[in-house]
């Protein structure tokens, strides 16, 4: 589909390409996550309100470690939204000074899925791609506010926006900027994003304007990610050559036999020049159970950034074996923990919720 924006007319969008997450930075974007009803999807009683106040001041903290690494540009509905956010982090005694408000509607808090996927030619100009958003495959109505995000960020911004004209969320796809992306066959071949389309024609329009030659596919998700089984909540690249992979050593854990075969998979995989990829193992947390249910919580929800890396932590001693292994990966960032132990009741994390800005 092409668009009427008048800035992409002289752009040709197939030579535009996504960036690598750990390639500089100009901004992270997140949106203010002001539903309850959505964060409240378990249980409707006091516990969840109170619950739904230590969200906000998780994120509040994650906001604050962010901000010393790269500016951090926050979606909120209106002016009344951005006075309760700054009073809050006042009230916390969090950092404001690299924090810019962005007056843009949202539904969800999930910017990594509604917000924008910048790209970059070989120029060095910016452009935004706004894929459909139908909150993964119609599960949490009204989602028109957010499907409408990536291209007001484009105004606001004044660059160009591009219109793939299929379902995409931010979410299901990882890249090493070198032209191999990772998904997964559970959510993007999932009937309930793109029922018209072939795998062959998905594929496509990933080449076409996210500038990928070769697509990687692994298969199911971990248990209760209402994402329909998102790549970021199985394996990253960490470099053009490296993947961690997230595997479960209890065989009675309903994510053992899912993970392990994800993990066989790509050590199979091979990058765009047909090279093997090295496959580093990385524990899941122990189960994070809410309302009976075992949360989707995962260590490889990750987010990149300039100077740090913010990994989600579960308050236990698996914490700090996978903010080790990242610390070797990524020996030039510091890897902070920051708890998600009460975000992840919401069934994502930091990466999630966040959305790069390439410089």
């Amino acid at each position: 589909m092409t668009t009427t924006d008048p800035l992409t007319q002289h752009l040709d969008h197939k030579k535009f390409h996504m960036p690598a997450e750990w390639e500089p930075h100009s901004a992270m974007w997140l949106s203010w996550p002001h539903n309850y009803k959505h964060w409240n999807c378990w249980l409707e009683d006091s516990t969840s309100a109170k619950k739904y106040q230590k969200v906000l001041d998780a994120y509040c903290e994650a906001m604050h470690v962010m901000q010393e690494s790269e500016a951090v540009h926050l979606l909120v509905n209106d002016e009344a939204m951005e006075h309760q956010v700054r009073e809050r982090l006042l009230k916390l005694r969090f950092r404001s000074d690299n924090l810019k408000f962005f007056h843009i509607k949202t539904n969800v808090p999930w910017t990594r899925d509604h917000g924008p996927i910048f790209v970059k030619n070989a120029t060095g100009e910016i452009a935004i791609t706004d894929w459909i958003f139908n909150a993964w495959g119609g599960k949490y109505p009204p989602w028109e506010d957010d499907d409408a995000v990536p291209t007001n960020i484009g105004h606001k911004l004044n660059i160009p926006v591009f219109n793939p004209g299929i379902v995409l969320e931010g979410g299901s796809i990882d890249v090493n900027g070198k032209g191999t992306l990772l998904t997964t066959t559970s959510c993007l071949l999932n009937k309930n994003r793109n029922p018209n389309l072939t795998k062959e024609q998905i594929e496509q329009h990933l080449k076409d304007y996210l500038g990928v030659t070769n697509i990687l596919w692994l298969g199911e998700g971990i248990v209760n990610d209402d994402t329909d089984g998102h790549i970021d909540d199985l394996a990253r690249f960490v470099n053009p050559t490296t993947v961690v992979c997230v595997k479960e050593d209890n065989p009675k854990d309903p994510n053992y036999k899912f993970l392990k075969d994800n993990f066989a998979q790509l050590e199979k995989m091979k990058d765009q020049d047909g090279k093997p990829l090295t496959i580093i193992p990385l524990p899941m947390p122990n189960p994070v159970i809410y309302v009976n249910e075992q949360m989707p919580a995962s260590y490889t929800n990750f987010y990149i950034g300039n100077k740090i890396v913010l990994l989600p932590t579960f308050r236990q001693p698996k914490d700090e074996i996978a903010k080790n292994i990242l610390q070797k990966l990524f020996p030039n960032r510091k890897i902070i923990g920051v708890d998600a132990y009460d975000v992840i009741w919401g069934q994502g994390s930091w990466h999630c919720l966040s959305q790069q800005q390439p410089a």
